[in-house]
């Protein structure tokens, strides 16, 4: 079991999609649950994305939760070559707190030189190791993660058996199979191989629903 517990928090249609075909996805969910995911970012030490999140939405991944944190979670982006940009919103708001930039052996000082820092955790099949990741961030000092997506990024964490707990906001809409999946391949061969997970809270948040489950062990 890691040392740092993590969330993979999910927002989609009802049908499981977080975007469109295109990648258009703002705003699949309403106000009310936007305002709650940034109170779940607040509670974790850190939060992270694919760097695919970040070509697409340059989101600025901060907690803007009311009460404000006292400390931002760290933001942390899986980005096996470097290629988040060192214009991006994250990037550019290291005064706002700290940005990491999760590589698989890439230095990147264009990243470093703006103020981000770039963490090596290793490679498998070229891409940066999850596991890694959460090793680092023990030896940072975070304990809990919250993983935001996309596709990819989710199923790497699944596959690799590292999530504990699963936030799942699902919005009363239908965007079709041609949609992007909230979760990438796990190349399952069997049923029975399929991870279970135990519903333990459903609430009403606006016109969305929130679903928690946990991991069974």
């Amino acid at each position: 079991m890691s040392a740092v517990s993590v969330t993979l928090k999910i927002a989609t249609s009802l049908d499981g999609r977080i975007a469109l075909e295109d990648g258009t996805s703002q705003w699949i969910t309403g106000s009310d649950a936007r305002a709650r995911s940034h109170q779940l970012r607040a509670a974790h030490g850190a939060v992270l994305v694919g760097v695919g999140t970040v070509l697409a939405d340059d989101p600025l991944l901060t907690a803007r939760s009311v009460p404000l944190p006292p400390i931002q979670p760290v933001r942390i982006v899986m980005d096996s070559a470097g290629r988040t940009p060192p214009e991006s919103r994250l990037v550019r708001s290291t005064a706002v707190g700290r940005v990491a930039i999760a590589t698989a052996g890439i230095t990147a000082p264009w990243l470093t030189a703006e103020g981000a820092e770039v963490w090596n955790c290793g490679e498998q099949d070229g891409q940066t190791e999850p596991g890694r990741v959460l090793e680092r961030c023990a030896v940072e000092g975070i304990s809990s993660l919250m993983v935001e997506g996309g596709g990819k990024v989710a199923a790497s964490f699944l596959k690799a058996g590292l999530v504990d707990r699963i936030e799942w906001f699902r919005a009363p809409i239908l965007i079709g199979g041609d949609g992007l999946a909230a979760i990438g391949p796990l190349q399952l061969s069997a049923i029975a191989g399929a991870t279970r997970w135990q519903a333990v809270a459903t609430e009403r948040i606006g016109d969305d629903v929130l679903e928690s489950y946990v991991r069974v062990k």
